[in-house]
């Protein structure tokens, strides 16, 4: 079952629903010193786009003791920081037209004090942005109005199921941060590739760069110039003209895993940006409608306690189902 319901959400807007808005002066906590401006006004603009947010920045409405600031200044402890009028949705946005959201709630597979892990479905982007409007951190926010502070640890591309972890205290997020550029967290995925794979272990180490085509669609192209990127995959199960891998993601580079997997010769099923458009429709007479990439599990240090955590999610059913129609097509 999946580990979500679905919500057809009607718009209703009223008076009622929105606060006065009025210029505002915080002053930034210790716990919240060292974030990004636009994740300090996130957290005080519950219901806010993005889009609106980093507008009201570059426009140089917000302001930093006195001071105009870049949208990638990171507040200290003790600044003051003017949040201009901005309409804000009281309460949650349970009126979004024409959209449907994840009831992020019955997603989360652990939770304690200071964090959260949610099994991310696959098409749900973790925040909006680029004309989406509500992301999991979004969403999660407005179910819980009254939290103090909901962030994102790291990110999974849109298409991407599986294991997601949300701070709840800044403190957690810095910990975590830190464990991330030390290369401390493991982070695992299972795909789905085309082809027999023959390789055995296989460590990529291209580089990566971004580009954007016409039209602002992001790509990521192997670049020896770009970013340092290291993936490492191994095979799991070996089909008639598909390989099912795990994947251990030593990097966090935007799209890595697909870039790479494309870049030696296996590129992952339901991939439309870097894939192969035949394999893709013949993995879809085989029930497969998304891209073929999970975030199996993360092993991370819990941050306050130095515990080690195992947070893991299964395959969902739809991607179950696509492996044993490969199983019973290998019988045929």
């Amino acid at each position: 079952m999946p580990c979500f319901k679905m919500h057809q959400l009607i718009s209703m807007e009223s008076a009622a629903d929105k606060q006065s808005p009025q210029v505002r002066l915080v002053e930034v906590s210790r716990e919240d010193a060292g974030q990004r401006i636009d994740n300090f006004l996130s957290r005080h603009l519950k219901g806010v786009p993005r889009s609106k947010i980093y507008r009201i920045l570059r426009r140089g409405e917000v302001r930093v003791n006195s001071g105009r600031i870049q949208p990638r200044y990171k507040v200290k402890a003790g600044d003051r920081v003017r949040i201009p009028p901005v309409r804000v949705a009281a309460g949650p946005p349970a009126a979004l037209p024409g959209h449907r959201l994840a009831d992020i709630e019955s997603c989360i597979v652990f939770e304690n004090a200071r964090l959260l892990v949610i099994d991310k479905p696959s098409g749900m982007a973790v925040h909006g942005g680029s004309g989406i409007r509500y992301g999991v951190i979004e969403t999660l926010r407005a179910r819980r109005p009254n939290a103090p502070y909901l962030e994102l640890v790291h990110r999974l591309d849109r298409d991407t199921s599986g294991c997601l972890i949300i701070a709840k205290r800044r403190s957690a997020l810095r910990a975590l941060h830190e464990q991330l550029r030390a290369g401390q967290i493991t982070k695992r995925y299972l795909a789905l590739v085309r082809g027999r794979w023959t390789d055995g272990r296989r460590r990529v180490t291209a580089a990566l760069a971004k580009n954007r085509l016409q039209g602002g669609e992001r790509v990521v192209k192997v670049d020896a110039d770009g970013k340092s990127a290291v993936t490492v995959f191994r095979p799991v199960s070996v089909y008639a003209a598909a390989s099912l891998v795990e994947v251990d993601l030593h990097t966090g580079r935007t799209h890595q895993i697909r870039v790479h997997a494309a870049h030696i010769g296996y590129p992952l099923a339901g991939d439309t940006r870097y894939g192969d458009s035949e394999f893709n429709r013949a993995m879809k007479t085989l029930g497969l409608r998304r891209l073929f990439l999970h975030a199996q599990l993360l092993e991370f240090t819990e941050p306050a306690s130095d515990e080690v955590l195992t947070v893991s999610t299964p395959l969902g059913d739809e991607l179950k189902q696509v492996l044993d129609n490969l199983e019973t097509e290998a019988g045929d």
